[in-house]
């Protein structure tokens, strides 16, 4: 809303003194035209903020000015509640609301510890993009007006219709009655019921919603750490799973556990398999136990790793991607009778 949008650009030049129409448009998430009309209204209301020309100049409010704000919207105070993780605030589509929760956060504070508060803020990393190697954590991006409409449906117990789009099917509405909102590594998920039927939704494949007038068919109380913990238990010891003891290198980590249905453990391997005879190529790897839908999708990710992963167990697995790769090696051992000749 533009209301909340003036009072965001308000405190950030009560904080930072000085700003460029750039910044301010960078911070706010707008164009540069906005800025501009907004500093128009702004003027227009009787607020004294005033340009600086020259080649450090900007927008800047009158030495001493304050102004009365309102207290925290809805979505503000819902993103304080997840401020322990900045991934988890934008995995439910509440970065920006977070972000202006904490500018109003500093102004409320006496003028003697804004500073001290700001400068204590900056010692404190929470959550960064990548972590010690060097691996990112990935957050999805999700479109502002599906979450929100997934969001007001969890809150007001309402029934909810969405087109979802599961992983190698073709999208369809569905109405389920939501449960509540989870977020883990920075992904998020639904979870839900369906005809009665427990279901885990995830946001990112989540195409359309639409909160329905219909009253959720749910319990009063629900305790979401307790429901997800069964949900993924009950998920990893389904269907004709697979679990793989594999070796990786920790470059390639994201990319084993992005393809597998769970990690059961993880942990570091620097002292590698003197059994296999490669133990010189596996210093500072890293050993997980993960599952697999099945052994087709078992064989077809640890495949795509090539030689960044080494399958230890299963046997069946090791000995088929051992065939596979002799095969291809085999096909590859004479010069191609299409190859073009060198000038």
């Amino acid at each position: 809303m533009r209301a909340d949008r003036l009072v965001s650009l308000v405190l950030l030049l009560r904080q930072h003194g000085r700003l460029s129409a750039t910044t301010l448009a960078r911070e706010l998430e707008v164009s540069t035209r906005t800025v501009l009309r907004d500093i128009d209204a702004l003027s227009a209301a009787g607020v004294p903020v005033y340009a600086e020309r020259g080649r450090h100049g900007g927008f800047t409010l009158l030495p001493g000015f304050r102004t009365e704000l309102t207290g925290l919207n809805h979505d503000e105070a819902l993103a304080l509640l997840v401020a322990g993780s900045r991934r988890g605030a934008q995995a439910f589509g509440l970065g920006s609301a977070l972000a202006s929760a904490m500018r109003k956060v500093v102004d409320a504070l006496p003028e003697s510890q804004r500073a001290t508060a700001a400068g204590a803020a900056r010692r404190l990393l929470i959550d960064p993009e990548t972590d010690a190697l060097a691996r990112r954590l990935v957050t999805e991006e999700l479109p502002d007006a599906v979450v929100t409409e997934v969001r007001r449906a969890v809150f007001a117990g309402h029934r909810l219709r969405i087109r979802y789009a599961p992983a190698g099917r073709d999208p369809a509405w569905r109405t389920v009655d939501p449960v509540g909102l989870v977020t883990v590594r920075g992904q998020g998920y639904l979870l839900a019921t369906r005809a009665g039927a427990d279901r885990t939704y995830r946001l990112s494949r989540v195409l359309a919603a639409e909160e329905l007038a219909e009253p959720a068919q749910r319990p009063e109380g629900v305790d979401l750490d307790l429901v997800w913990q069964e949900r993924s238990r009950r998920f990893r010891a389904g269907g004709d799973q697979v679990t793989v003891l594999v070796r990786v290198d920790p470059a390639r980590r994201e990319d084993l556990v992005g393809s597998a249905v769970a990690v059961l453990s993880e942990e570091g391997d620097a002292e590698g398999d003197t059994e296999s005879g490669t133990e010189g190529d596996t210093e500072g790897r890293l050993r997980l136990e993960v599952t697999f839908q099945d052994p087709r999708h078992a064989e077809w990710a640890l495949w795509q790793l090539a030689a960044s992963a080494e399958v230890l167990a299963p046997q069946w697995l090791r000995d088929s991607l051992h065939d596979r790769a002799a095969a291809v090696a085999a096909r590859h051992a004479t010069p191609s009778p299409e190859r073009t000749p060198s000038t």
